[in-house]
């Protein structure tokens, strides 16, 4: 599959439109925009992955594990998998090009109606349930979500499935297999995407590899950038401000190394910015933005929900379920007996009451996670389990079925008799989220104890029943875990209102300026969950995705513009195998002077003199290690920031910058240059260029660190070496920095399972032979 993410250097200074994540909401807004041929660029904090990229085993799945708690962080700073660990509630989600689409269950499900009749939405969503139903409509076509072809196409009618209609049947409640987006037949998408078929492996939830999975890296990412958007991963926004009629977006890079040197955060402009991190993401922007001055409803943060969410098991049921994944045994071309993660669902909805409606879905065990449960559902069926059915002959099968997981795995015995059940419910979204020590906090005072959850635990256990299992309430829904619950669908923070008094944004999520009436902010939207209001009862991707359709609808109509919402004949191109490459970051600090355009010492001199300190982080990189080292320009890309308080009291951008490692000099071919040259803009608006190199030369002595270390400096001004000069400066690299330049060494473009050492070694080897070439065979000519 071809990549859709481009390298962190070739990001521009300034966009028409930048949207802030990935998932459903802002891949809607990249694809809308992008139709609108407005300049789109999208930046998401986690990684690209690829199908054949996501874990399939354990030690994989916890490399890519990040759990967030107050201050602590544990893993991966911007893994796959996101737990962020609340007081009461916690929230685990996705975080990756494509956000929790990567690893939901794909479920496409409609709320009721009623939900919509809550005068908690915004008039212009009650009165007009019309346009939402086409955003849902438009989302469908995008989405392609179908049922799971139980019986036909060589696709079985799965265990699980039928153990659900039993349950169904004894509980007296209505049974259906579920929309989901997911493909089941080989073929090029409608966006140009190669797609396999389902393999049934039950993998969804950490990730597809077979490519089948219809997240939004398959449809609405590939169609934004076939209408031109730009794509960047490892970037995440510590804020927003508004400058000059501007949005200024304050950037985090992550994996670059760009923290070790406490280097002051990229800025991108842009005229219009869709905020769509997930409840969490986009309501701690907010937060964040508002501590630093921008004016926001005092509702940010409010009306917190987690849908009610209930994760339940029915363990060691009588009958086989077949729900574990196969992770890493998984092989391409099988048809498999688990199916996707959920496929059926018993509908609990339409009660008299909306809020004693609850939606109850089947579920699957990843691969990867797998052998973990064993040892954990054992315990905890002892613990806190409920048996539902008694009896001597009973009793020995089910310890019979137990001794069988623990001998010959999770596909043997108890495990593989274990039903997994995901419950949607209304609770009554009284959670609220908060910056504590600059991070997300999220209180919701007794929220496990709610009477919903009893109910839910009800139903759970009746479905168990008809199956003479074991009910396993949620291990952390215990009195010694306080009643904390786990939600995977998040909603509010953001939401929506009337006015800045009642709502965060209104009803096309445009962001309220100022604590009441309707002034809006031009240009900033909030398009994800966190505009929601309240929980929905079931799967929510659909509501979301319905949502930001609508809304992108309604911001295009103010801008005079139509949506073209045709699918283009696109021709398919397939991915090419990449090449690796060779990234790191260098911090170089001196001094210039405006006052010296001539002699670089005398203006470091000078510069000191008149403090006029001059300092840059730049990360460095090159896509393909072999041709950067063969050619004889040897180019890399360069970006990162640069501080002169004489040019700007802010730190200035650096985009779109070239570097040359050790170039002939053609006036002296005994002399190699390391070049480095970049535009900078500062916040002001002034335009510098910005013109550098290192002089590899063998004088007379030992003096291989000064020439490998020492960068004379010339700013013209303007975007080019043409411009005026201003001043001249030299600078160095301190030993402290550079060994921590040493450990920003890393390899990109790197082949799943390979280490990418290959990249690496040839660059230290080119870097040496050059050493070596200029100071040590030049001395003895």
């Amino acid at each position: 599959m071809k990549r859709l993410s481009k390298p962190i250097t070739e990001l521009k200074s300034e966009y028409d439109v930048i949207v802030i994540g990935s998932g459903y909401g802002g891949s809607i807004a990249a694809s809308r925009m992008a139709r609108l041929n407005k300049q789109v660029c999208l930046l998401e904090k986690g990684k690209e992955f690829i199908p054949g990229e996501f874990p399939t085993r354990i030690a994989e799945a916890g490399k890519e594990m990040q759990i967030n708690k107050g201050k602590v962080d544990i893993g991966c700073n911007n893994g796959l998998y996101e737990l962020v660990v609340g007081g009461d509630v916690s929230v685990f989600k996705g975080c990756g090009l494509g956000g929790t689409s990567l690893v939901n269950a794909n479920v496409s499900i409609e709320a009721e109606e009623r939900v919509f009749d809550d005068k908690i939405w915004p008039e212009a969503i009650r009165n007009d349930m019309d346009s939402l139903k086409e955003g849902i409509d438009k989302a469908r076509d995008m989405l392609k979500p179908v049922p799971y072809p139980e019986g036909k196409n060589g696709y079985p009618i799965l265990a699980k499935t039928e153990c659900m209609r039993k349950s169904a049947t004894a509980m007296k409640e209505k049974f259906r297999l579920l929309d989901i987006n997911v493909t089941f037949e080989d073929k090029i998408n409608h966006v140009g995407v190669q797609q396999n078929k389902c393999t049934n492996c039950g993998d969804c939830v950490t990730g597809c590899n077979n490519g089948s999975k219809n997240n939004t890296a398959m449809n609405y990412l590939p169609d934004a950038v076939n209408h031109g958007a730009e794509i960047f991963t490892n970037i995440g926004i510590s804020h927003i401000e508004r400058y000059q009629n501007k949005w200024l977006l304050h950037c985090v890079l992550y994996n670059t190394g760009r923290e070790k040197f406490k280097a002051p955060s990229i800025v991108v402009a842009a005229n219009s910015v869709f905020i769509c991190a997930g409840s969490l993401g986009s309501t701690e922007i907010l937060l964040r933005s508002a501590q630093k001055g921008l004016d926001i409803s005092s509702m940010l943060g409010k009306r917190f929900t987690g849908n009610g969410d209930v994760l339940g098991f029915g363990y060691n049921n009588d009958a086989p379920i077949s729900g574990m994944g196969w992770g890493h045994k998984a092989r391409t071309g099988k048809i498999y007996n688990v199916g996707p993660c959920i496929t059926s669902v018993i509908d609990l909805r339409n009660r008299e009451k909306l809020e004693d409606g609850m939606t109850l879905e089947e579920g699957s065990i990843p691969g990867p996670i797998k052998s973990m449960l064993i040892p954990t559902l054992t315990n905890f069926s002892r613990l806190i389990g409920k048996n539902t059915d008694r009896g001597f002959k009973d009793y020995i099968q089910e310890k019979w079925r137990e001794f069988l997981s623990w001998i010959l795995g999770s596909y043997r015995g108890a495990m593989n008799n274990t039903q997994v059940y995901l419950v949607m419910s209304h609770d009554s979204g009284n959670g609220e989220m908060t910056l504590a020590h600059d991070r997300l906090k999220i209180d919701w005072k007794g929220a496990g104890k709610e009477d919903v959850f009893k109910k839910v635990g009800e139903k759970l256990l009746e479905a168990t029943t008809a199956l003479g299992g074991n009910y396993i309430k949620n291990p952390s829904w215990t009195k010694l875990m306080n009643y904390d619950l786990v939600t995977v669908h998040p909603l509010g923070g953001c939401i929506m209102g009337e006015d800045a008094a009642t709502g965060v944004v209104d009803h096309k999520g445009q962001v309220f300026r100022g604590k009441t009436g309707n002034a809006l902010y031009p240009g900033l939207y909030v398009m994800d969950g966190a505009i929601i209001p309240r929980p929905v009862g079931t799967n929510p991707l659909l509501t979301i995705s319905g949502l930001a359709e609508r809304n992108c609808k309604l911001i295009a109509g103010e801008m005079n513009a139509q949506i073209p919402y045709a699918f283009d004949i696109i021709e398919h191109q397939a991915g090419k195998a990449r090449k690796e490459g060779v990234q790191f970051t260098e911090t170089m600090k001196g001094y210039f002077s405006l006052n010296e355009t001539e002699d670089y010492e005398k203006a470091y001199r000078q510069g000191k003199k008149e403090d006029s300190p001059f300092e840059f982080t730049l990360t460095i990189r090159s896509e393909d290690v072999d041709t950067f080292l063969s050619d004889p320009n040897h180019l890399a890309g360069m970006m990162g920031t640069m501080d002169a308080p004489k040019l700007s009291a802010y730190p200035l951008m650096a985009f779109g910058g070239k570097f040359n490692l050790f170039v002939a000099d053609p006036s002296n071919p005994k002399i190699k240059k390391m070049k480095y040259n970049t535009v900078l803009r500062s916040k002001e608006g002034m335009v510098y260029y910005f013109s550098g190199y290192k002089e590899m030369e063998n004088n007379k002595g030992l003096d291989v660190w000064l020439d490998t270390t020492t960068l004379f400096i010339t700013i013209h001004e303007g975007e080019s070496d043409l411009g005026k000069i201003l001043g001249k400066g030299k600078l160095k690299i301190e030993p402290a920095d550079f060994v921590k330049q040493l450990t920003t060494m890393r390899p990109v473009n790197v082949e799943n399972g390979k280490s990418g050492f290959r990249s690496l070694t040839s660059f230290g080897k080119f870097f040496a032979g050059n050493v070596w070439t200029t100071f040590v065979k030049g001395g003895l000519r």
